[in-house]
């Protein structure tokens, strides 16, 4: 959402986020670690949130505790964005053929 390529939903009521242990005792926080490289974060107005690429790495990596509608929704944005192209996103080698069910899935997300 801060990077600007999902809108998010009314009834969303997890944050998930990088941080202390303490914050995970809040209602709807969900800890990914405790640490994230200062190389992968983007600060605007304030808040500081991960890179695209550092969300969309996140998100293949917890894929099995996360709706991967939101992630499908802002791969879609990112490529019609960029000229219909997913250049500029970096994924490692272990997600690259889930990335690119993904992918086909977001071109085809707002097309239909």
């Amino acid at each position: 959402m801060c990077q600007g390529n999902f809108g998010g939903r009314s009834d969303e009521f997890i944050i998930w986020g990088y941080g202390s242990d303490a914050v995970s005792r809040f209602n709807g926080i969900v800890l990914l670690g405790n640490q994230v490289s200062s190389y992968n974060v983007v600060e605007k107005n304030g808040l500081r949130y991960t890179d695209f690429n550092r969300t969309v790495a996140d998100a293949l990596a917890n894929e099995s505790i996360l709706d991967m509608q939101g992630i499908t929704e802002a791969l879609s944005r990112y490529y019609y964005k960029n000229g219909d192209s997913f250049t500029g996103i970096f994924v490692v080698l272990e997600y690259q053929d889930r990335f690119a069910e993904l992918a086909d899935a977001a071109v085809d997300y707002y097309a239909n």
